[in-house]
């Protein structure tokens, strides 16, 4: 991803309905299972450009952890700790972390194992520790934009499963969201390859009133996940438990 790209990121995922409602699911997803001890460690892997990291704050000491100079520079500048480095070699001892959070990063063609990459993930995990995985969902929803960010894959529910089950956690949810605002999604996807969409920012703000109502969607989505977990949608998420030593 481009300098550009990550200014539109900074600037946007305070406001835009997108970042603000995946916040809301994934938060969800989590509300129930926080650590309760004090001084719990928390850690973002492929932090971005940082705004999740204000709100894991909330519940623990956060790091970042980005292989990108640009998103390390932008997180460092919201004035939250953050280091560089790459998912298959974090910079970090093993059984280190209570909760990692990984948020559509392991799709991308940089990680060329994303197998390893959940192994290491675990690893910095403490026995007990949680790791909630968020990717994009089913390759026939593929569109102008994967290319434009460079999607190598887009997974289902079960192949997410068996990436958890792999690197050794214990699959707490797997859900499919991003489900209300599925059938724009797939005219979306349709039309880009019926008449060739352009690889452009999907950061572009919307028209009032469609923002605060795809928001509102994704927030009553979140309620939802709270309960029940969802078919389909057009990303997946898992919550997976690290198995306590014997």
């Amino acid at each position: 991803m481009n300098r550009v790209e990550y200014q539109r990121m900074f600037e946007a995922e305070e406001r835009h309905w997108w970042y603000a409602g995946m916040r809301a699911i994934s938060f969800a997803l989590l509300a129930d299972h926080w650590p309760k001890r004090e001084g719990s460690l928390l850690l973002d892997a492929g932090c971005g450009t940082g705004n999740i990291l204000g709100r894991l704050e909330r519940h623990g000491r956060a790091v970042g952890v980005d292989l990108s100079e640009d998103a390390v520079e932008f997180s460092a500048s919201r004035g939250v700790v953050v280091v560089r480095g790459s998912l298959v070699a974090l910079p970090f001892r093993s059984g280190r972390f209570d909760v990692v959070t990984c948020f559509d990063v392991l799709y991308h063609r940089w990680i060329a194992d994303d197998r390893a990459a959940l192994v290491e993930l675990t690893r910095v995990l403490k026995p007990g520790g949680l790791l909630l995985l968020r990717l994009p969902a089913f390759e026939w929803l593929r569109r102008a934009h994967d290319e434009a960010v460079f999607t190598r894959h887009r997974y289902t529910r079960g192949e997410v499963r068996a990436l958890l089950a792999a690197a050794g956690l214990e699959v707490i949810r797997a859900t499919y969201c991003n489900s209300l605002l599925l059938p724009m999604v797939v005219l979306r996807s349709r039309l880009d390859s019926l008449f060739g969409g352009a690889q452009q920012s999907d950061l572009r703000p919307l028209p009032w009133p469609l923002a605060p109502a795809f928001r509102g969607l994704l927030e009553t989505e979140a309620r939802l996940l709270r309960h029940v977990s969802l078919p389909l949608g057009a990303s997946v998420m898992a919550l997976g438990r690290k198995r306590d030593r014997v």
